[in-house]
Formats: C-alpha cells, structure tokens, sequence
C-alpha cells in the first residue's frame, strides 16, 4: 500500500512559540486517519502545513509523493477548513459550479459531479435553496461536497464536528464512514468519541509533539486493563463460591471481585486466561449472561497520554 501522506521532521515556529515540534508521520492510502488533541495541540496547523497554506519552519512534507508546498499537489487532497465560509447569498449548485470553475472542470463533468455530491452529502432537496439558511451540518455536508467534487484521493477535515448538535454530528460521521476505502481521510478532532467511531489509525498530538500513532485497536488493546467482566445467570449463584475458589487457584489470575451475580477478574496471563475461561466455566456448570474483556476507552488513553 502507498502512503498518501508524509512528514519528516515537520516543524512550525512562531518566534519562540513551537506550534509543532519535529513531526514523522507516515499514513497508508485508504486510511482513515484521526489526528487527536486538545486545542492548541498543533493540529490545525499541521494540516495548514500539508495543504501548503502556511509554510514550515523546518521539515518536509508530501502528499502522494509530491512535496506539500508544490503546487501540484493541491489537485490531490480536498480540505474542509474548521469554519468553512461561502457566499451566503449563492445556493449550493451555484458554489458548487463555482468551485468546478476554478479547477477547470469540463461542464459536462462537472453537472455530473454536482448533481452526484448533493444527493451523496443529502442535499439534493436543497441545491436552489440559499446558503445563507442552511443549519450548521448542512453547512458542513456542502464542505465535504466542495472538497470532493475534484475528485481528490485525499480528504483534509479539520474539526468537521465541533459546532454541530447530536443529530448534525451522527449525520456527518456517518457521510465519512461510508467515504471509507475511497479517499484518504486525515481527520483533526478533540472530540473523542468521534475518532474512535470512525477512525482506523490514530495519533495524539500533545503540545506540538505527536506522542503517539496506532492503529485504533492496537491503541486500545495496549492499555488494556486486562480485567474480564463476568455476568452469571441467577440459577447459577449457588455454585459460585466454587466457582471463585477454582479462579483462584488459576495460575493466570492476579484477583477476582464479586458483586452479587458480577464477578471482575483481574488477569495477568491473558492468552492462558482467553484459552482456559471458558471451559473453566462449562466445568462448573455455570450459565452467564455476559462475558466481555473490559479495555478502557479512548479517552481514558488521551488523558493518560496527554497530562499537562
């Protein structure tokens, strides 16, 4: 697989202000990428970087092998900025022909891809109503639209969902994940739970500094707790002492805690734990409701990556 976006070294100063700090980064085409941190992170200005828009301290770039600052690269990536701004007064076919224009789109290809877009981003109801009246994921949905209507293999989306309400957000995560496997997405966000919703690689940005990059379930599965949540069915309970007192003497369990019909075994061997639970329980007879490995979310990771 290619890689779609590359840094060495990437470096933004301002004056004594380190706004990134040395970034490597390397994404595979195809990929959806969350780029996570607090705000003032640095991921903005990383992605004003990679889109030539600002130019680096220090460091290189390149996007599909063409350096970031040249200007061919731009007809590769598409870029929804963080406060995507049009003319209120245009509708969306209108900025959309706009657009077209300015990439030099022939008309023919052009009507095709605006129409397609509008019903893609659900617009197609709204193409001759006025931007100027359009909620904030409408807004959002036409940025996306814009972006792709080059028909870039790149997709740059810098804090897409921070001004949306619930309903807007569902809508546009749900636009990204069924954009998966066609573009190359490079999406900023401090909202966790969007990243780990949609994202198949991660990196966390602190300070300027990317601290980590990582598939999102290797990320995950590295900061397991390695507990397992255990949920017994009521006509098991009197066989649960045991139950317990077998767990015990396993040589893979570090503890177990029972409360009521849940017990939460702490592991210390997890392939010897995954292999032996089960038949263990089938052993003693045991009827569960629920048996799940806990691991802690996303954002329990950030804040332990990401303290001041």
């Amino acid at each position: 697989m290619s890689d779609a976006i590359r840094c060495e070294q990437l470096s933004k100063h301002y004056g004594e202000v380190t706004a990134v700090n040395q970034l490597d980064l390397t994404i595979p085409s195809g990929t959806i990428f969350g780029f996570l941190g607090r705000n003032g992170a640095g991921k903005t200005t990383t992605i004003r970087m990679l889109t030539g828009l600002i130019q680096a301290t220090s460091g290189k770039a390149w996007i599909n092998n063409i350096p970031a600052d040249h200007p061919d690269s731009r007809h590769h990536f598409g870029y929804l900025p963080q406060d995507p701004a049009f003319y209120n007064w245009m509708t969306p076919t209108q900025y959309l022909n706009y657009v077209g224009d300015l990439f030099q789109l022939e008309a023919k290809i052009k009507k095709n891809r605006i129409s397609e877009l509008l019903e893609r981003v659900g617009l197609e109801n709204a193409g001759k109503r006025k931007i100027g009246g359009f909620s904030g994921g409408m807004i959002q949905r036409l940025g996306i639209a814009q972006a792709l209507l080059h028909e870039p293999s790149i997709l740059f989306l810098d804090e897409p969902t921070s001004a949306l309400d619930p309903s807007g957000r569902y809508d546009l995560l749900t636009l990204i994940e069924a954009l998966s496997g066609e573009v190359t997405i490079f999406l900023s966000s401090h909202i966790l739970a969007d990243i780990e919703r949609v994202c198949s690689m991660i990196g966390i940005i602190h300070q300027g500094n990317l601290i980590r990059v990582e598939d999102r379930d290797s990320l995950l599965n590295a900061f397991s707790n390695n507990h397992i949540f255990l949920e017994l069915h009521q006509e098991s309970m009197p066989q649960v002492d045991s139950l317990i007192h077998k767990l015990q003497q396993q040589s893979w369990l570090n503890d177990v805690n029972q409360e009521n019909a849940q017990l939460d075994l702490l592991v210390k061997d997890k392939e010897s734990a995954q292999s032996e639970i089960l038949p263990l329980l089938v052993s003693h007879n045991v009827q569960i409701n629920k048996l799940e490995w806990k691991r802690p979310s996303l954002e329990d990771i950030f804040l332990s990556l990401s303290q001041s």
